[in-house]
């Protein structure tokens, strides 16, 4: 005998599991804050260093080649007077201008702008270390000079003790609460048990009528757990207490008539006699028989209906079991037409009560008929449609109706053998399915039995409320297009591969239309439920309108060159935080705070026209440009050809980095004024003047609008310059308050991706921004193209220093006072 299982106190259990639970987490959390205060003191500390590094890079300047810094005040009056405080300033060449010069003999030479942080150890003591770069050109080269600074970490360590000493007293403080709090109100928790146990114990025995006792949420679903089980115990009950007295009531009459026969055949003498009499019996058993086997049946298909027992099969396979399990002669004269997209038509639900449902239809029309009877079907509207046909004697049309109530036959059954339920328990079958059902009459006499079922996943009411919707949206969106933009704005738009207009992704850029079509089609690739709508304005003006709130439809997405625009919008609380996958693969300087997203790799290029200008004079740095034009000057007035960068937010931001890292920025300035310079807005129109020769030289053009024009044959040549070569990368970002903000970020994951970065690296010559990529413009073959140094543009608050209001205006009246920009 086994013993039964012991019982247990939920109420020990649940304090044992919250004492383990919290203990562990309180030592968890104990390291997890020791792990987090020497992290953020680390970053603390960290940006100080950087802070003071950057003060002192800033002060770099060049004069005659010679590195020459003044040490601004402020690099050092943001430490404590605690910790000892280190820095030394190399030259190009490694030598020591200022400082200690003995701190970099063991730290690297910067060849980027960083900031780099490093442990090491200086003078016995462990120091953090941060280093940075800073580009300067002043001669025909660009080189970068190295700022190490350094601090001991004896302020960083008590800040780290003091946040984890303040942090563990509430901690475990907290954790003795929890427990006390655990204790008592485990008590608290289990009262509604006790009074759901005395209203189930107060019940009669036959009361099966839902437990109505107010209980909390958490015990509310055991209670509804329990009123859905006593409503199918209820409804069992009746089902069973039903199918006795119709079993009852319907077996009587032919068990009465089996034992009447019996018993006058018994007394039966005539052999003739009794052999009828005994068919009689027989037949009479018979319907006994087949009346139990329905009555069965319907009991059976009723439980699983109600218990609703799906599956998805294919209708073919619940033809083919009800044909094997014929007779061999009935199955004979059963033709099977089924068409083969009928054949494998998917119908979810209960495979029994499908199969019966086939069956009963088909042995009736066996029954009835003598001749052929024929399965076929056809599929449409979501729906699959089954037609069994016979040769029989048909139902009349006032019968049809009543032939599918239970225990009733039509008149034409004569006296063939029959219980009624046949055509009660397909119907229920049909309409448990969401189907219908149909008798009609065929051409020639017989009857045609027609049975409907949804197919998976398909529903014809919501077909068509979908294809209205479609049809909807995209006569809103229609509407919404016209005179919405202003004149000079390009607007496109590209339907859904699938015919769909529901689903439409807005983009506001300045990429020029013919070569964003390329990202578009690939994403529809991917997406062929997208419409997407493009409008491609200039990068200036599309900052203005978005900021004043006139771009209509509002975007989903935003993409310019002029990456400090987009740097400042999202600064400004304009852009929505995205979490990419891709993400991971991108450059540290091409996102920042995961809200702008930078996907090209554009460097800023010379161009000029080879009928004008031979590539043995053709400048090839950014001095040697400036000599040339001031040498030259007769030659090259208003030949030569760059940004308005009063006009073009990308040509402002070239500039405005031209101006930090080189000193012979403004010598080049004054160049363009003596030789009567042309500025345009965009780099298309100044290629084009370039290639019909009305231009000899273009500076500062995107690299990928150059690339792209001379593979199509244009008569410009490139060059990559020699000194050092300014990348920028085209940014996009999800507005805050852009209508579709999934679709902005599906648009995001596809332009990072591999797929994206081909597109980017292929004929549209953009370059791709993620090493590795597939393509001809990738970005380690665009480096290649020249010797000079490559200095991205970093995504960063960096940019924003050249877009405040003083500076900017200085910055422009000096441009305009230097160069004399045309009107």
């Amino acid at each position: 005998m086994v013993a039964p299982p012991k019982s247990f106190s939920i109420r020990r259990r649940i304090v044992a599991l919250a004492l383990a639970l919290l203990l562990g987490a309180a030592v968890v959390l104990i390291v997890f804050i020791r792990d987090y205060a020497e992290r953020a003191a680390d970053r603390a500390f960290d940006r100080l260093l950087a802070a003071s590094a950057l003060t002192i890079a800033g002060a770099v300047q060049v004069e005659d080649d010679t590195v020459i810094v003044e040490l601004p005040f402020a690099s050092f009056g943001m430490f404590s007077g605690r910790d000892r405080v280190f820095y030394a300033v190399e030259d190009p060449g490694g030598r020591a201008v200022t400082g200690y010069a003995d701190l970099s003999e063991s730290l690297p030479e910067m060849t980027s702008a960083g900031p780099v942080f490093a442990d090491a150890t200086y003078h016995g003591e462990l120091v953090r270390v941060a280093s940075v770069g800073r580009l300067t050109s002043s001669g025909g080269d660009a080189d970068w000079v190295t700022i190490h600074v350094a601090e001991t970490q004896s302020e960083r360590e008590a800040l780290a003790s003091e946040i984890l000493s303040n942090a563990i007293v509430p901690v475990v403080a907290l954790t003795l609460l929890a427990i006390a709090l655990v204790w008592f109100g485990i008590g608290r928790m289990f009262a509604p048990l006790y009074q759901l146990e005395q209203e189930l114990r107060g019940r009669a025995p036959d009361d099966l009528s839902p437990v109505d006792v107010p209980v909390p949420v958490e015990v509310s679903h055991l209670v509804s757990g329990l009123n859905a089980f006593m409503a199918r115990l209820g409804s069992a009950m009746e089902r069973v207490t039903g199918l006795v007295a119709e079993a009852a009531h319907e077996v009587r009459t032919p068990l009465a008539s089996l034992r009447a026969q019996a018993e006058v055949a018994m007394d039966e003498q005539d052999p003739e006699a009794l052999r009828a009499r005994v068919g009689r019996i027989h037949q009479g058993a018979v319907q006994a028989s087949q009346l139990v086997s329905q009555l069965l049946m319907e009991a059976t298909i009723s439980h699983r209906l109600e218990n609703q027992e799906t599956d998805t099969t294919a209708f073919g396979t619940v033809v083919e079991d009800v044909r094997q399990r014929l007779d061999p002669d009935q199955a004979g004269r059963l033709v099977v037409a089924l068409p083969e997209a009928v054949a494998a038509a998917q119908i979810r639900g209960d495979r029994v009560a499908l199969r019966e449902m086939v069956r009963n239809v088909v042995d009736n029309a066996l029954v009835y008929s003598a001749g052929m009877v024929e399965i076929g079907g056809s599929i449409g509207e979501g729906m699959m449609t089954m037609a069994v046909r016979d040769r029989g004697p048909g139902i009349a049309a006032a019968e049809k109706p009543l032939v599918l109530e239970r225990f009733k036959r039509g008149a034409a059954s004569g006296a063939r053998a029959g219980s009624g339920l046949g055509l009660s328990i397909v119907r229920r079958v049909v309409e448990a399915h969401r189907g219908a059902l149909r008798l009609k009459d065929r051409d020639g006499g017989g009857l045609v039995v027609e049975i409907d079922l949804p197919l998976v996943g398909r529903n014809p009411k919501v077909e068509q409320l979908r294809r209205a919707l479609g049809s909807l949206s995209a006569l809103v969106l229609c509407l919404l297009l016209v005179d919405i933009h202003p004149a000079s704005a390009i607007s496109s738009s590209y339907p859904a591969p699938d015919g769909s207009a529901a689903t439409v992704l807005t983009i506001v850029g300045t990429t020029d239309t013919p070569l964003f079509a390329d990202f578009i089609a690939g994403f529809q690739a991917l997406r062929p439920d997208v419409t997407v709508h493009y409008d491609e304005q200039d990068s200036l003006p599309m900052y203005q309108q978005f900021l004043a709130g006139k771009m209509a439809p509002k975007p989903d997405l935003l993409i310019s060159s002029a990456s400090d625009l987009m740097i400042k919008l999202a600064n400004d609380g304009h852009a929505m935080a995205y979490d990419s996958p891709f993400l991971g693969a991108l450059p540290e300087w091409a996102h920042w705070r995961n809200e702008v997203f930078g996907f090209t790799f554009e460097p800023a290029v010379i161009i000029y026209n080879p009928d004008r200008i031979s590539a043995d004079e053709v400048p090839r740095t950014h001095l040697t440009l400036a000599e040339l034009l001031e040498t030259e000057t007769e030659r090259f007035r208003g030949a030569i050809a760059t940004y308005d960068i009063a006009v073009s937010g990308v040509g402002y931001l070239l500039a405005s980095q031209d101006q930090v890292i080189s000193s012979n920025f403004w010598r080049l300035a004054a160049a363009f004024g003596r030789v009567g310079a042309v500025f345009s807005g965009s780099s298309p129109a100044i290629l084009n003047g370039v290639a019909d020769g009305s231009l000899a030289l273009g500076y500062n053009v995107l690299g990928s609008y150059a690339f792209a024009r001379k593979a199509d044959g244009a008569n410009i040549e490139i060059v990559v310059p020699d000194d050092y070569v300014l990348v920028l990368t085209r940014s996009m970002l999800i507005p805050r308050d852009a209508p579709y903000p999934d679709l902005g970020r599906a648009f995001v994951d596809f332009a990072l991706s591999p797929a994206g970065q081909a597109i980017a690296a292929g004929q549209t010559a953009l370059g791709s921004v993620v090493a590795g990529a597939n393509g001809e413009w990738t970005s380690e073959a665009i480096a290649a193209r020249g010797r000079g140094v490559i200095q991205p543009i970093p995504l960063g608050p960096a940019l924003m220093v050249s877009l405040d209001q003083q500076r900017r205006k200085r910055f422009l009246d000096s441009w305009g006072e230097i160069v004399s920009p045309k009107p």
